[in-house]
């Protein structure tokens, strides 16, 4: 494709892929090193995985911290030893006694703030080995459970033996663990039997495309008509005009004040700074102690953004 690209790709992934599977066909396609995605989705799991290119990988950690929705596929009876339907059974019961009200019950629980065990076959480290080449020589560790956030778990769908979720979650959740601890409560077990990723942070599956499809647009030399400028990963923050003193203090990694635009901000409040030609300079944060305006990420991008205009605030 020529020049180095900075952007973000919406991949709608198929069952079978990797992420980085994804990731490898992405660079061969666009011909450069610095590709990456946006957070992990199993083999077995299809839907959203954002995609970045060229500096877009800078700002990965928005998509990473980002919130996430899901729609998962739960078997009750039976349990596995990857919570998912990939794995060896490990126990079987009889889930027909399981209500749905019983169901509802077991959802409550799982709502808010929680703590959740990672799944043996996951790629977490344990001194240094991924979890999953230990769990495949038969080495099982103690995992510490994780604080995470359960914002929404509404059960979409009761056919039993099977029952649908949605999910809104946070960070670091394992909808498989979901699905494996649902079942310890309900005292029948459950794996995990299908999943798809409806939405990272600012992307949706709905507007998202296929690998297929994005090989064909860069064949066709028109994959820029669906790449996402990197700055479309941090919408959500305000944004500030600065001026050329201002620019080339902050190119240089040195705090400046951004007057007059610091008298009511907050400590730590973080801002997209622009150059006055509409060029994403840096992403700063107010330090109150010093009233200054530091830069955390400082960016060398040559192109206009399309949403300098219409955020910046003067």
């Amino acid at each position: 494709m020529g020049d180095a690209i900075d952007a973000v790709l919406s991949i709608d992934k198929s069952v079978g892929l990797t992420s980085m599977d994804v990731v490898r066909r992405v660079k061969r396609l666009v011909g450069q090193r610095h590709v990456g995605h946006g957070g992990t989705l199993d083999p077995q799991a299809s839907g959203l995985l954002p995609v970045c290119l060229g500096y877009a990988n800078r700002l990965m950690q928005f998509l990473v911290d980002s919130t996430k929705e899901y729609h998962g596929t739960i078997l009750l009876g039976v349990s596995t030893d990857t919570y998912d339907a990939q794995g060896q059974i490990v126990a079987e019961h009889d889930p027909s006694s399981v209500t749905r009200e019983a169901v509802e019950t077991a959802l409550d629980t799982l709502r808010g703030t929680i703590q959740q065990t990672p799944p043996m076959y996951s790629a977490l480290k344990h001194e240094g080995q991924r979890l999953y080449n230990l769990a495949r020589s038969g080495v099982e560790v103690e995992r510490a459970p994780r604080e995470v956030e359960i914002f929404r778990l509404d059960m979409a769908q009761w056919a039993p033996p099977q029952l649908t979720l949605e999910v809104e979650c946070g960070r670091g959740v394992y909808i498989r663990s979901l699905a494996h601890d649902l079942g310890q409560l309900l005292g029948c077990g459950a794996h995990l039997v299908a999943l798809r990723r409806l939405r990272t942070g600012p992307f949706h599956v709905e507007s998202a495309i296929s690998l297929e499809r994005f090989e064909e647009l860069c064949n066709q030399g028109s994959s820029e008509t669906v790449l996402y400028p990197p700055d479309y990963l941090v919408l959500h923050l305000k944004a500030v005009a600065v001026s050329r003193q201002e620019e080339t203090g902050l190119q240089n990694g040195q705090p400046v004040p951004l007057s007059p635009r610091t008298h009511y901000a907050q400590h730590l409040e973080q801002c997209r700074a622009y150059s006055a030609d509409g060029r994403l300079i840096a992403l700063v944060q107010f330090n109150r102690p010093l009233r200054l305006w530091q830069p955390f990420k400082v960016f060398r991008s040559q192109a206009k953004s399309p949403y300098a205009e219409e955020s910046v605030l003067v």
